[in-house]
């Protein structure tokens, strides 16, 4: 074949991919892609050990093991006052990404508009397109990376048939507020709209926040899919294991495409966090780990040249380098990948119109001695 009409013609390798590339060429620390480099629980590892020779290697039940789903809702319901019954709104699926792109397949029809916030986690544009959906995106405000939500409402349209947030946000490291899902809940009130919520970084957050999710405000629940994370909150991201949230009537029709999308996932894993989920502290004590990895981090590097606001969660941390040079994002930091050894990732390839703030991302789900290793070549930079 020599002419390939493309779906996604403007797609090409991710900036994670060509970072990480270039950190593993150059032996640069690489504190761009965003996974930890210290291993998961050995209790959690054994469960699915366990689960493997206590048999459960077939297939899972298509909307995911019961067990698992029971907890997550009996979680769920605990900490955000929420009502989700586990066998028709939750599901377990093969990791965030994939209940994203199945829920925008399920409902974004061509001519649909979708609102995003930029900078935005890459799936969400890619995954719009191929369903013929337009995108809609929204800058967020610096340097708190904060909405206006007077602009949103200018953007909603009669055709505007999904809002997509993210917090805590990736890349920024900002939390949406009590007030900011308030007025989201006003604005979507008398709508069809459906909101996707990723909360992937949910039990990431800082300094005494409260996360706030979409199921704490019943104008955003009843028509909220919440996405989660086992990798992100269980520092496996290669199991690639997470679950999505909705009202029965939203879930039904998610479940039509997820059964022909991977029908279930990982089946002796499921086993495993149904188990592990059992002790809240599990997941209760994460903010207080990373915080512990933010402030560390922030502490070695306070006297270099690079300024930050301190993240308010996700496990990364965003420096402006303008004291340091007047380079293009990209450009430094493929320099400091080259020259210092050390990875990062450019924020205004996520930005509307590539806009340059000359800020570079940085991920500090890293063993402390690695963090070290960072911040002495960011000292001397």
């Amino acid at each position: 074949m020599q002419n390939i009409n493309s779906k996604l013609p403007e797609v090409s390798t991710t900036i994670f991919t060509v970072m990480s590339k270039m950190a593993n060429q150059y032996g640069a620390i690489n504190l761009s892609q965003g996974f930890p480099n210290f291993e998961a629980s050995p209790k959690l590892i054994d469960l699915v050990t366990q689960g493997m020779q206590k048999g459960y290697n077939q297939y899972a039940p298509m909307p995911g093991l019961l067990p698992l789903r029971e907890v997550i809702s009996e979680k769920t319901n605990s900490l955000y006052s929420s009502n989700y019954h586990p066998e028709t709104e939750v599901t377990i699926t093969s990791g965030a990404t994939q209940a994203i792109f199945t829920i925008i397949a399920a409902f974004i029809n061509p001519g649909d508009e979708v609102v995003i916030f930029k900078p935005a986690y890459d799936s969400y544009e890619p995954s719009i397109e191929l369903f013929g959906g337009t995108i809609v995106p929204i800058q967020l405000k610096t340097p708190d990376f904060t909405v206006d939500w007077q602009e949103v409402e200018e953007k909603i349209t009669s055709k505007t048939k999904m809002v997509i947030i993210n917090t805590p946000h990736n890349p920024s490291g900002s939390v949406l507020s009590g007030q900011d899902m308030l007025q989201l809940e006003k604005l979507l009130k008398n709508t069809d709209i459906i909101l996707l919520s990723d909360e992937v970084y949910e039990h990431i957050i800082f300094d005494g926040r409260e996360h706030q999710s979409a199921a704490r405000y019943p104008g955003l629940a009843e028509r909220a899919f919440i996405t989660a994370s086992f990798g992100k909150t269980f520092h496996t991201t290669g199991w690639k294991m997470g679950y999505c949230m909705a009202p029965a009537s939203l879930m039904t029709e998610f479940r039509k495409v997820h059964q022909f999308n991977v029908f279930c996932s990982n089946h002796p894993m499921q086993y495993a966090l149904a188990k592990y989920l059992k002790t809240p502290e599990n997941y209760l004590l994460l903010p207080n780990f990373y915080q512990e990895k933010r402030d560390l981090f922030l502490s070695m590097i306070k006297d270099s040249r690079f300024t930050f606001t301190p993240a308010a969660g996700t496990y990364f941390q965003l420096l402006k380098y303008t004291e340091i040079t007047d380079e293009g994002d990209v450009a430094f930091a493929e320099r400091l990948t080259k020259e210092h050894k050390i990875a990062s990732i450019p924020v205004s390839v996520f930005n509307l119109n590539q806009k340059d703030d000359k800020v570079l991302r940085f991920c500090f789900a890293k063993t402390d001695d690695t963090l070290k290793k960072a911040a002495e070549i960011l000292c001397g930079i």
